[in-house]
């Protein structure tokens, strides 16, 4: 009889696969999707991709000197648009790029990034590298290589991550690599990237003048951007196998939740918190992520709760492990600053306190020693502190405290707040 069962439990769970079989699948291809660089850049509307490539791959193509930079707020797809375009580079010349990359963080000191230029450099070209070389041999080298490659009519791509962060000190790599390029032997590529939109102009004059100008921009997208952008992502194909009549209902419900007026204002929230291409990205991850596979479709639901995954608040968290007491001390020292007193310490919010219990007769009345526990965790957690670091000396009592919690943020703790006391509510509105 357990082995009959078993049997059958094994048929029903093989069918019902068989059956979300095309859930799946479409599931997987938007997720593909979304992590898929080359879908999202390569068409974009500010044209960013194929400007690089041209730049680059005539460079190459033409065995000059180049040197640009590529400049925008974080997330906003600077090293992704690049990484396509050397992986489609590597892909169209094969034995005619080597690609060095650097970063600010790691290498901003000339040391460390002359080094690590000759480190990547022995490994392209197979050669044996030295960790005792010194500084200017590791210079010399780099020289030698870019002449080498050079007459071997070969191009190195140096991408500079951070840029600005070598644009600091005596910016000595970034002399010596534009300084060898003004060779007619060399044939380099020099790209860097920051995030500070005046990055040329933290070059020295000697550095400013051998650099080529020529810049990139990378702005966040428009909102009327990102809602295309985000059909684009989520519209399923017609002919990608998947059962036609199930595509086209799939993408009258994403058409209908992108007109939704909730949802458009979810969305608009969301880009007012941050805009960028990488964010909206991991905003539909999320929303896809938390499709019903039983349906098979998407609803407003899932972007809802994938903006709250996101955009978590530790202080409400805080709030959802607070002992009533300690939100009555909150609201009582959120009333205080309401009246604006200049002076708000323990003994004044036990003050406000008991002016809310005579004034409600709460059942909700604790002793003053339990009541100074309580406003101690909530010093421990953070939720509140001391205004300034004077008076050490004094007792817990009499040294004054500010929130650093918001009124927003408390009142949308009360609500969340399953057994908070109606009163708390009536308060915190008034």
């Amino acid at each position: 009889m357990p082995n009959n069962l078993l049997s059958l439990e094994m048929a029903v769970a093989m069918e019902t696969e068989g059956e979300n079989h095309h859930i799946v699948k479409a599931l997987n291809l938007l997720r593909s999707r979304i992590c898929d660089t080359g879908f999202i850049f390569k068409d974009s509307s500010d044209g960013n991709y194929s400007k690089l490539k041209f730049m680059i791959s005539s460079s190459v193509a033409e065995a000059c000197n180049n040197s640009i930079l590529l400049l925008g707020p974080r997330g906003s797809g600077k090293l992704a648009v690049l990484d396509l375009v050397i992986q489609d580079l590597l892909l169209q010349y094969p034995d005619s790029i080597s690609v060095v990359r650097l970063s600010g963080l790691l290498h901003s000191d000339d040391i460390s990034a002359f080094k690590e230029i000759a480190r990547q450099l022995c490994m392209e070209h197979q050669l044996l590298f030295s960790k005792a070389a010194s500084f200017d041999d590791n210079s010399q080298f780099m020289v030698a290589v870019l002449k080498e490659c050079g007459l071997a009519h070969k191009s190195v791509i140096f991408i500079l991550d951070e840029f600005d962060l070598f644009a600091q000190g005596k910016q000595r790599l970034l002399y010596s690599l534009l300084d060898a390029m003004q060779s007619v032997s060399s044939q380099a590529v020099v790209i860097g990237i920051s995030c500070r939109l005046d990055a040329d102009q933290l070059l020295e004059k000697r550095v400013r003048s051998r650099f080529s100008h020529r810049k990139l921009l990378f702005l966040p997208p428009s909102i009327e951007d990102s809602q295309r952008l985000l059909a684009l992502m989520l519209t399923l194909p017609l002919e990608s196998g998947l059962p036609y009549d199930y595509a086209v209902e799939f993408n009258k419900r994403v058409q209908n939740i992108i007109e939704d007026k909730k949802f458009k204002e979810i969305f608009n929230k969301y880009l007012n918190f941050d805009s960028s291409v990488k964010h909206l990205l991991r905003f539909l991850f999320y929303a896809v992520s938390h499709m019903d596979l039983q349906t098979g479709f998407l609803s407003r639901e899932n972007f809802e709760t994938a903006s709250s995954s996101i955009q978590r608040q530790p202080k409400l968290e805080c709030l959802k492990n607070c002992s009533i007491l300690e939100l009555y001390i909150l609201v009582c020292m959120k009333r205080l600053e309401v009246k604006e007193k200049s002076l708000c310490n323990f003994n004044a919010v036990m003050k406000e306190y008991k002016s809310v219990h005579d004034s409600f007769q709460t059942s909700d009345y604790y002793a003053r020693n339990v009541c100074l526990r309580a406003f101690e965790h909530l010093i421990h957690r953070e939720l509140i502190c001391f205004s300034d670091n004077r008076g050490h000396s004094l007792s817990v009592e009499f040294r004054p405290v500010k929130l650093l919690i918001s009124s927003g943020e408390l009142y949308q703790g009360l609500k969340a707040y399953q057994s908070c006391p109606a009163i708390l509510q009536k308060l915190i509105d008034s």
